[in-house]
């Protein structure tokens, strides 16, 4: 994405969970329709000490008027003049009290023992160590949503979790899947406001490099929606191009760092190929360079 754990079995409910509160940051761009259920998610957590942080990031529609509504003493509402999620998110960050931190985009929902779940996976796990979770995507309600296993659902050292990821499980882990402590998220430093698409995958390459360990909990479930709508996730013109080339780079760097043996650059060239892939037909330009850097990586049987 072996580490020394439970490989994947959740924690007793009878175990002691960490003592702390956890900072959910919420960023939301004209989320209106749907930013409601995202942060009810989140006031609905069986974890009790929760602060809910909604950034703003220029919305023209009602999602203000509606976080407002909700009416919740322990919801703090932001705005952020910078463009991007990720200004949006680091905003969030400068003022969060948490000792753990849980991202989620204004789209997505947490079951009520997400953050719970995690928690007691942690008592656990030695200092430094994140928590991951089990994600589905859904379109119209979560009850519809079916949880497909992925390679990485599993405890595992920091190296192993990336290259499991990039070589065997697609390469996407969604942001509300992890439960960070403080001390990680500050090692792994800011989000880069250089980037749009996938600047999500640059920075938790950091953050999960940063970190003690990944324990993997199967009862902290999120929610990702599937939305008809254009999101960044969607984009295809030629600046989320070029912040998908820039983002693999950059995450392909961060391993290497860490790690170059045979096995990690195999992993980084197939992040590579993913890129060259989803960007050949509208970008070639931009599918070339990730292309020459599969082959100078030692190529790529994805």
């Amino acid at each position: 994405k072996s580490f020394v754990g439970s490989a994947g079995r959740p924690a007793s409910r009878g175990r002691p969970a960490p003592e702390g509160k956890v900072s959910v940051i919420i960023p939301v761009l004209n989320g209106g329709r749907w930013i409601r259920e995202a942060v009810e998610s989140c006031l609905d957590q069986s974890w009790p000490e929760i602060e809910v942080i909604v950034v703003d990031n220029g919305s023209s529609d009602d999602s203000l008027e509606v976080v407002h509504g909700i009416g919740a003493e322990t919801v703090v509402v932001t705005e952020c003049a910078t463009p991007g999620a990720s200004a949006a998110r680091n905003s969030g960050i400068g003022l969060a009290r948490g000792d753990y931190f849980q991202f989620l985009d204004a789209d997505d929902v947490l079951h009520r023992d997400k953050i719970g779940s995690q928690m007691r996976r942690l008592a656990q796990a030695p200092r430094g160590a994140m928590a991951s979770g089990a994600w589905a995507r859904f379109r119209h309600s979560i009850a519809d949503a079916r949880f497909l296993r992925e390679p990485v659902w599993r405890d595992l050292s920091p190296i192993d979790f990336l290259v499991s990821s990039w070589l065997e499980g697609g390469g996407m882990m969604p942001v509300f899947a992890w439960l960070t402590p403080r001390g990680v998220i500050e090692h792994a430093g800011p989000w880069d406001e250089s980037l749009s698409l996938n600047d999500d995958g640059e920075y938790f390459t950091r953050v999960v490099l940063a970190s003690g360990g990944i324990f993997f909990s199967e009862e902290a479930k999120g929610y990702y929606r599937t939305a008809p709508l254009t999101t960044v996730s969607k984009r295809r013109d030629l600046q989320a191009a070029e912040s998908d080339l820039r983002a693999a780079q950059l995450s392909c760097r961060h391993l290497l760092a860490a790690n170059s043996g045979p096995v990690a650059r195999r992993a980084c060239a197939a992040a590579m190929k993913r890129v060259a892939y989803s960007t050949y037909a509208e970008h070639p330009g931009v599918s070339a360079q990730a292309d020459r850097m599969v082959e100078a990586l030692g190529g790529s049987d994805l």
